[in-house]
């Protein structure tokens, strides 16, 4: 029998309410046993509608906490390294959500800190877990699609509240960081290499002043390419097209998989444009925030290794700072 990992949620945040606290609760060997928000009676009410024994008043009280061994850290974009870096020295292991910082540079200086404190850090790119993504460079490696040269990635969701994360751009908002990373995460997975040169295109929302509108081509060895497109208000849609000299692959719910229901990779051999050469591989329903939990637990535990360390979230800043240097300036960015 495993033993498990206790675990503390820094703030009451919406997906870490609505999905990962839930999902982790019904791991095997992860344990959610704290919340704390800036506010005691927020934390308390929040702990009483997910089961949590304990509710603190802040973070430092969260962090100083001596039975809790791993930190889920859901706070905006700027706070992930402030106070990963805060509970890496207070003797926790931090999984923190995506993207990891504003910037390779954040990166890097959590990745200084976490070799400081001998503690495991992983960045929250729960797709990663789900079996869909495996299986998906299973099919790529195999060779069935060919030669694979192209990625296309589109990702969009509306949303125009003026009080939401994701609208403040002295935060970290906008599509990018948002929602763009995933396209670069995917495609790097996918080929196992990064970049060489990128160059993207920006829509500032004139009130917000974050990019709600962002496509970019990023150029990888071997003449392949990533080309996507990602949006804070645009239709909600998601899909992932991998394409080779022989087939096409399709990822139908790449990104927010349904835990109740199986996910589908659509196979194309291109025989047939109306689709009648597609065939269709569903695989069991998951919870991919569960597999998440119980995978970082597993790894603290030293039952697994970390296949997805600070140096690949490092890699992925690079790439989304050199979109961004090339938005603003034009032109392409050489990594």
């Amino acid at each position: 029998m495993s033993k498990t990992v206790t675990w503390g949620v820094l703030s009451t945040a919406k997906i870490g309410l609505d999905k990962v606290i839930p999902a982790m609760m019904r791991g095997e060997v992860a344990v959610v046993a704290a919340i704390a928000s800036r506010d005691l009676n927020t934390a308390r009410t929040a702990a009483d509608q997910l089961g949590i024994a304990k509710a603190y008043g802040s973070y430092e009280d969260l962090l100083a906490d001596p039975e809790i061994d791993a930190i889920y850290n859901p706070l905006p974009n700027h706070l992930h390294v402030p106070w990963t870096i805060k509970a890496l020295q207070a003797g926790k292991h931090v999984l923190c959500e995506k993207p990891i910082g504003l910037t390779a540079e954040d990166a890097k200086a959590l990745i200084a800190a976490r070799d400081a404190s001998g503690k495991r850090v992983a960045e929250a790119f729960m797709i990663r877990f789900h079996p869909q993504w495996a299986r998906a460079r299973e099919i790529v490696r195999s060779g069935q699609l060919g030669e694979v040269r192209a990625i296309q990635t589109f990702f969009s969701y509306y949303n125009v509240d003026p009080n939401n994360v994701r609208n403040k751009a002295d935060i970290g908002g906008g599509g990018l960081l948002d929602v763009g990373c995933y396209a670069v995460a995917t495609a790097r997975y996918l080929f196992g290499a990064e970049p060489e040169r990128v160059v993207g295109q920006m829509d500032l929302d004139p009130t917000f002043g974050t990019d709600r509108l962002v496509s970019g081509l990023a150029a990888f060895p071997g003449g392949r390419q990533l080309s996507f497109i990602c949006s804070t208000q645009l239709a909600s849609y998601q899909r992932v097209q991998i394409v080779g000299t022989l087939g096409r692959l399709e990822v139908e719910i790449p990104f927010n998989a349904p835990p109740g229901h199986g996910c589908s990779l659509l196979l194309d051999t291109g025989a047939d444009l109306k689709g009648g050469s597609i065939t269709r591989e569903t695989l069991p329903a998951c919870d991919h925030f569960t597999l998440q939990g119980d995978a970082f637990s597993r790894m603290i535990l030293g039952e697994a290794p970390q296949e997805f360390g600070l140096e690949d979230a490092l890699s992925n800043m690079r790439v989304l700072d050199a979109f961004a240097r090339s938005a603003q300036r034009g032109g392409w960015e050489i990594l």
